[in-house]
C-alpha cells in the first residue's frame, strides 16, 4: 500500500523520500487533541503497517509547540455528559493511539518544541527516539484535571525511560519536565535548537531509513516485546530474530559490498 496520496483531515503529513512527517494543524491553540484527530492519527498509524512508501515517521510541532493535550473544550467538557461506556470508550481510543505508534514498524522520531503536555507527552513517549529544544516543556498533567498518572500507558513506560522515582514525582505532581532534565534524564536523545530540531529529526529519519529496514522493524519488535521476557527468552527471541534477518538479501547486499569495500545499498528486502 501506497501512502504517497494521503491526505488527513486532522493534521498535516508530508512523505519526502521514505519519511513521513506529522505535525498537529491547530498552532494558535498549542496544537490540541479532538476526538477526530485521536482517531485518525490512530488510524493513520495502523496502516503504516502495510505502507511500503514509509520507511520512518517524524512527529514534529507546529508554530513553536508540541501539543497542548485534549481539547478542553472540545474533549474534556464534553466527557462530563457521558456515562461509564462512553468514558470507557474514550480511554480506549486515547490507548489505541500510542498502541498504534508503538505497533506500526517504522522508527518514530518526536521533534519536541515548546508545549508537550497530557496526550501529547505521551505521543512524545511512546515514539522510539525524541530530540527535544531548549524551550521543550513536558508535563503528565493528568492530575492536575483530577484524574490518575496512569493514563495510556504512563506508569508502564514513563519509569523504564527515565527511572520510577522520577516518573513518580511527575504523575504525582504534574510538573513540567524542563529540557535539560529531559536530556539528563534519557527522555530526549539529545537537545538542538528551535529552528533545527525537524529538520535534525528528518536528517535521522533518513540515516535510519537508508539501513535494511526488515532488520529495523525486528530492532523495534524486539525493544517493545523483550520488556516482558526473562534475559533466556529475550536471548532465543533475539537468536530467531536475527536468523530471520539473515535470510534477507540485504544481508547478503551487505557481505557483497563489505568484501568489495563498498558502502552496502540496502533495499528493504
Amino acid at each position: 500500500m501506497s501512502m504517497a496520496d494521503f491526505a488527513p483531515r486532522h493534521f498535516e503529513w508530508r512523505l519526502d523520500h521514505g519519511i513521513a512527517t506529522i505535525r498537529l494543524a491547530r498552532p494558535e491553540r498549542k496544537n490540541p487533541l479532538t476526538f477526530d484527530s485521536y482517531a485518525e492519527l490512530r488510524d493513520t498509524f495502523r496502516a503504516l503497517a502495510s505502507a511500503d512508501d514509509v520507511a520512518a515517521v517524524v512527529f514534529g510541532s507546529n508554530g513553536g509547540n508540541f501539543c497542548s493535550g485534549g481539547d478542553v473544550h472540545e474533549i474534556i467538557g464534553p466527557l462530563l455528559d457521558r456515562d461509564m461506556k462512553g468514558l470507557l470508550a474514550f480511554t480506549r481510543l486515547t490507548g489505541d493511539l500510542v498502541k498504534a505508534i508503538r505497533a506500526c514498524p517504522q522508527p518514530v522520531i518526536a521533534a519536541v518544541d515548546g508545549v508537550c503536555v497530557g496526550a501529547g507527552a505521551m505521543i512524545a513517549l511512546f515514539a522510539d527516539l525524541r530530540l527535544g529544544t531548549p524551550r521543550a516543556k513536558t508535563a503528565f498533567l493528568f492530575v492536575r484535571v483530577g484524574l490518575a498518572g496512569c493514563d495510556m500507558g504512563a506508569c508502564a513506560i514513563l519509569p523504564r525511560i527515565i527511572g520510577q522515582s522520577r516518573a513518580s514525582e511527575l504523575l504525582y505532581t504534574g510538573r513540567f519536565m524542563t529540557a535539560e532534565e529531559g536530556e539528563r534524564w534519557g527522555f530526549f536523545s539529545r537537545i538542538v535548537t528551535q529552528d533545527a530540531v525537524l529538520a535534525q529529526a528528518q536528517l535521522l529519519a533518513k540515516q535510519i531509513s537508508e539501513g535494511p529496514t526488515f532488520a529495523n522493524t525486528m530492532t523495534k519488535r524486539m525493544l517493545a516485546m523483550e520488556w516482558a521476557m526473562s534475559v533466556e527468552e529475550a536471548i532465543e527471541a533475539e537468536a530467531v530474530a536475527q536468523a530471520l534477518c539473515m535470510t534477507t538479501e540485504d544481508f547478503a547486499r551487505a557481505f557483497e559490498a563489505f568484501s568489495n569495500k563498498r558502502t552496502p545499498a540496502f533495499q528493504g528486502n
